[in-house]
């Protein structure tokens, strides 16, 4: 059995528990079992009619990947969806550098997030922006995109039975001076579309009469923060875009354009396999742009950026286009919530294994804003084994544990990944060799000792299942990282790339848009208007 995903998990919370309040009506036939049934499914009139109440309301905070997973999953109609979010769509990230330059245009990586949610699910949809969460009173309040109402208020409040916060995370500035104002970031599709307009405006301006080499150059100067995968696809993209399309409208500024990226560490894509460290570094080296690394940006203003070496020498940068990438912060709502339920101290909302926010029973947080705090096994293996116990026999059989362990594999994924990890095809493999290695020559009992032997390296396995990265280097050419220390460089992982991207759009839409995109790169180059 395979572990579930956190947004499987999240949703199957949701869908078991109807089934989990019938039970407790055959189990405990008692108006408070009574209650627990009809609380989801209805009630019962004097006569035995069944009269039907009010859906539970289940408010979602965002739209980004989070938000979308959990309403492709959500499959119940026992509950009523109200999604709260600044923008109306959800978008496919991974492809804005792509949109900063125009191989691909912004309406084909977004999906209207009215299209995304199950039709058998009640959904609505209103765009604010969420700036407080009140769990005692169980509220949200929330400001609108849209302007004043007809009583002249922008501000509003909605009630939920069950929230689940998929804000996501915003560009972090470490607080550095003049970044805000100045630099542009590479969260949102907005974000890409000032890019693109501010990299054509950058050539326009330059191409204007009366100005010097000096002011040309400064404003052809395009610096990325970050040797991050963002940041190194975007500096790719630009040199691409600038070399394959720019300088045949803009013959005069073809010398004087300049790609810079600065990054702190040593090295650029630092989580990356060093084999591909060393070629993106190399290929950057060969194709021009500048790699400062070692290089902490200590200031920025309107016309030039201050970085320092590890040294303590600090050097000036004029630049005309600054592009901020260098990892994601908490966002304030976030923030100030955290510090109501007590987890002030943390960079995102701590949950359970059931994304429930920890010391909140009816909040869930899920993607960029939350971290999960894993049970171990070991922790609750006395609970384990009297749940598999059935007569209180201090022994139970490896058929009862085979029953629960359904159960068991939901609330502790790895146990799955170690069984897997082991190449066991089940616990009963597992629990054979516990007690082989205990010398015990029973075949259907074990105590509650041979269980702890059985599941005591289980818990090592509470890790992040990494399914694999890219890192676009330009000039068609991809590298590639996956498990099993497979990585691949060159042209084949570039159509890996296509086919991996294009295959992960939430809509036959959009997947169509992207690839008809690409093809029209191919023939007849990037689009260079300012629109």
């Amino acid at each position: 059995m395979r572990p579930f995903t956190v947004f499987e998990r999240l949703s199957k919370a949701f869908h078991d528990y109807p089934s989990l309040s019938r039970i407790l009506v055959v189990s405990t036939i008692s108006g408070g079992g009574l209650m627990a049934y009809s609380e989801v499914n209805g009630s019962y009139s004097n006569n035995g009619v069944e009269t039907r109440t009010r859906k539970k309301k289940v408010v979602l905070l965002g739209t980004g990947w989070a938000a979308a997973s959990f309403l492709k999953s959500l499959n119940n109609s026992s509950y009523e969806v109200q999604v709260i979010s600044p923008r109306n769509y959800f978008a496919f990230t991974p492809l804005l550098p792509s949109v900063t330059c125009g191989t691909v245009e912004a309406r084909s990586v977004v999906e209207p997030i009215r299209n995304i949610g199950r039709k058998n699910v009640e959904m609505s949809f209103l765009e604010a922006e969420c700036f407080k969460i009140d769990p005692e009173s169980k509220k949200v309040f929330c400001r609108s995109k849209q302007g004043l109402d007809s009583n002249g208020k922008k501000a509003f409040d909605v009630d939920y039975d069950y929230l689940v916060i998929a804000t996501g995370a915003q560009s972090n500035t470490f607080n550095i001076p003049g970044v805000e104002e100045n630099c542009h970031f590479l969260k949102e599709v907005e974000d890409a579309q000032r890019i693109r307009r501010t990299v054509i405006d950058s050539f326009e301006k330059a191409s204007l009469p009366g100005l010097n080499e000096e002011e040309r150059k400064r404003m052809l100067h395009f610096v990325v923060v970050g040797g991050g995968p963002t940041g190194v696809e975007f500096a790719a993209e630009l040199h691409d875009f600038v070399n394959d399309d720019l300088v045949k409208l803009y013959p005069k500024s073809k010398n004087l354009v300049q790609i810079t990226l600065l990054e702190a560490a040593d090295h650029i894509l630092t989580m990356f396999d060093k084999r591909i460290t060393k070629f993106a570094e190399e290929k950057f080296s060969r194709d021009g742009i500048d790699l400062k690394l070692g290089s902490m940006v200590v200031n920025v203003n309107d016309k030039d950026i201050s970085a320092k070496t590890k040294g303590g020498e600090v050097s000036t940068i004029p630049y005309g286009m600054i592009v901020w990438s260098t990892g994601i912060g908490t966002r304030p709502v976030i923030k100030e919530f955290m510090k109501q339920i007590g987890q002030g101290n943390r960079r995102a909302l701590a949950t359970d294994e059931w994304l429930r926010v920890e010391g909140c029973d009816n909040i869930y947080a899920l993607g960029d804003c939350a971290t999960i705090n894993q049970r171990k096994v070991m922790e609750d293996i006395a609970d384990i084994f009297k749940k598999a116990d059935k007569d209180n026999s201090g022994t139970m059989t490896v058929k009862n544990f085979q029953q629960v362990m359904g159960d068991i594999c939901d609330r502790y994924p790895q146990v799955d990944l170690y069984l897997k990890s082991k190449g066991m095809r089940g616990i009963t493999d597992l629990l054979k060799q516990a007690q082989a290695e205990n010398g015990s020559n029973k075949s259907t009992e074990l105590n509650i000792e041979e269980l702890k032997s059985a599941l005591c390296h289980v818990d090592s396995q509470v890790k992040y299942r990494h399914l694999g990265q890219f890192a676009p280097l330009g000039g068609e050419q991809t590298a590639a990282q996956f498990p099993g220390d497979w990585v691949s460089i060159g042209h084949s992982s570039q159509w890996l790339w296509y086919s991996v991207y294009a295959s992960k759009q939430v809509s036959w839409r959009t997947r169509v848009l992207v690839v008809s995109d690409w093809m029209r790169r191919f023939i007849f180059g990037r689009d260079s208007s300012r629109i």
